[in-house]
C-alpha cells in the first residue's frame, strides 16, 4: 500500500539554512504545506483560472511557448505510440497568452482538445513575476519555471537537479519511487523522450501488468503519494522518479531546479554519461574492479579513503574548496585533451 512523504508546515521554515539542514540534507521528499499560500499568483488562481491569466498578463512580454496538444481520447496522458517510435500528441508553438486563452475556452467542454505547456522560463517569459512571488529558501540561480494546462498525466521520470515544485492552481498528485528502485522500473529509451528525461514504462502504465513488468509488481507498493493544493510545495531530491497528475480542469505550477550541494559547475549526471562510454561495456571482471574503486574513492562506503593519514597529507582528496575542485578539474581536462 502506498505511503505519504513527510509533511511539514511551510511557515515553520525560517530560512535557507534551516531548509538545508532539516530538509535537503536528508535527501528525501518532503511536502511543505502552505509554503507559497501568500503568493499573489496563488491568490489569483484561487479566485478563478481567468483571474490567474489576467495576473500572468501583467508580466507577459509576448514570447512563444511549446504546447503539447492531444486528442480528447488520450485523456491528457501525453505518451508514446504503442511501438515507442512516435508520440500520441502534437507539438505547437503558441504565444504565451494565446496558449492560456486556448486552455480557458474549453473548460466547460470536456470533449475538447487538451493542451499542456511545461518548463517555461519565468525570467524570460514573465519578468518581474519572481520578484512578486519570491522563493527565499533558494539561491537566485534556482530560476522559476511555469507548467500549466488541462488535466494531464506526466509519465514517471527523474530530474538530475533538486526540485521544489509549488502548486498555484488546481491539484497535483505526485507518485514517487526512490532512485534505488531503478532496476525494477523498466526504463524507456533515453534518447527518444517526450521532454528530456527517460520515463519508467512500468510506473507510467495505466493498469497493472504483471506479465509485462513482473519486477515492478514487487515494488509497486513502495510508492510515496502526495496530493498538493494551491500554496503547497514538494521538495523532490535528485533522481527520485515522479509521475505527476494534474487533476483540476485547469492547473498551474511553478518549479525551481537547482543543485543543492554543488561544489562547482559540473553536474553528477555528466559523470554518469562519461562512465557509460569508459566503463559500461568492459568485461564484468574489470567493471567490478572499477566499482570497487568508485566505492572507495567516490561513494566512500567505508569512510574517507585517506582517513589513516593526517589531514595535511590528503592532497587532492582533501576538501574540494578552496582549491582541490579546480586542481582535479584541470587534471581531467588535460586527460581529455590527451595530455
Amino acid at each position: 500500500m502506498a505511503q505519504s512523504p513527510t509533511e511539514i508546515a511551510g511557515r515553520d521554515l525560517a530560512g535557507p539554512e534551516q531548509f538545508r539542514s532539516e530538509i535537503l540534507e536528508a535527501c528525501r521528499p518532503v511536502v511543505l504545506r502552505g509554503l507559497t499560500a501568500e503568493w499573489p499568483a496563488v491568490q489569483a488562481g484561487r479566485r478563478s483560472p481567468r483571474d490567474l491569466k489576467q495576473y500572468f498578463a501583467t508580466f507577459d512580454v509576448g514570447l512563444s511557448v511549446e504546447a503539447f496538444a492531444g486528442d480528447p481520447a488520450i485523456a491528457g496522458k501525453y505518451y508514446y505510440t504503442p511501438d515507442l517510435k512516435g508520440f500520441n500528441f502534437e507539438r505547437r508553438q503558441l504565444k504565451f497568452l494565446e496558449a492560456l486563452e486556448l486552455m480557458l475556452e474549453p473548460l466547460e467542454r470536456p470533449q475538447a482538445e487538451t493542451l499542456y505547456v511545461g518548463s517555461v522560463p519565468v525570467v524570460q517569459c514573465m519578468p518581474g513575476f519572481a520578484g512578486a512571488n519570491p522563493m527565499p529558501l533558494l539561491p537566485a540561480s534556482a530560476g522559476a519555471r511555469l507548467w500549466f494546462g488541462h488535466p494531464a498525466n506526466v509519465s514517471s521520470h527523474y530530474d538530475t537537479f533538486d526540485n521544489l515544485a509549488c502548486v498555484i492552481a488546481g491539484t497535483r498528485r505526485f507518485t514517487l519511487y526512490a532512485p534505488e528502485l531503478i532496476g525494477k522500473l523498466y526504463i524507456g529509451p533515453i534518447d527518444h523522450t517526450m521532454a528530456g528525461p527517460p520515463v519508467s514504462l512500468a510506473a507510467s502504465a495505466d493498469e497493472p501488468n504483471a506479465e509485462r513488468f513482473p519486477l515492478f509488481e514487487q515494488i509497486r507498493d513502495q510508492a510515496l503519494v502526495a496530493e498538493l493544493e494551491p500554496g503547497d510545495a514538494l521538495y523532490l531530491p535528485k533522481l527520485w522518479w515522479h509521475q505527476v497528475e494534474s487533476l483540476a480542469p485547469f492547473n498551474a505550477m511553478i518549479n525551481h531546479w537547482w543543485d543543492a550541494f554543488s561544489a562547482g559547475p559540473d553536474a553528477p549526471y555528466t559523470s554518469l554519461l562519461f562512465a557509460m562510454i569508459t566503463i559500461a561495456e568492459r568485461p564484468p571482471g574489470e567493471r567490478q574492479a572499477w566499482k570497487a574503486f568508485f566505492d572507495h574513492f567516490v561513494f566512500r562506503t567505508q569512510g574517507h579513503p585517506l582517513a589513516h593519514l593526517p589531514p595535511q597529507q590528503h592532497g587532492l582528496l582533501g576538501p574540494l574548496k578552496p582549491n582541490n575542485y579546480g586542481h582535479i578539474r584541470a587534471r581531467i581536462m588535460r586527460l581529455m585533451r590527451g595530455g
